[in-house]
């Protein structure tokens, strides 16, 4: 699978909740995904003032775009997928405003309505996070 970024033609979200820039390789067994979070998105200007500190949350609905962009692009399902659970999560360090985050994601199980994934992120050589999700078909 060739790198994509026409991001918008895979998911439903736009900007400012957008928040995956580039999928650069989609395979059945791993998908990873760049973003760089810009420090003039309305929706992340306000929060934590002053620190240029990316919210962890952001990062997690980063990881599950992202998840779901490469899942869409693997051709698996045609559905609208949302982010039902959140199995597991941890945060290591912070993501400041124009850091390129590295997210590597590994499928679990992929079918029609259920989409469960692993994945950690990067900042460089960094682990930042790593979460366990599933998400399911709402359409």
């Amino acid at each position: 699978m060739e790198t994509t970024t026409n991001i918008e033609q895979l998911i439903p979200h736009r900007y400012p909740f957008l928040f995956v820039d580039e999928i650069v390789s989609a395979k059945d067994n791993q998908i990873i995904g760049t973003v760089v979070f810009d420090s003039e998105n309305l929706l992340l200007k306000w929060t934590f003032p002053g620190t240029g500190v990316v919210p962890n949350t952001i990062l997690l609905e980063s990881m599950a775009q992202c998840g779901g962009a490469g899942v869409r692009l693997l051709g698996v399902n045609k559905g609208i997928f949302a982010l039902a659970h959140i199995e597991q999560s941890a945060f290591f360090d912070v993501v400041k405003y124009n850091d390129e985050v590295r997210h590597e994601i590994t499928n679990i199980r992929m079918s029609e309505k259920i989409i469960k994934q692993t994945g950690k992120a990067y900042v460089g050589d960094t682990l930042v996070m790593e979460a366990t999700w599933m998400s399911i078909r709402i359409d």
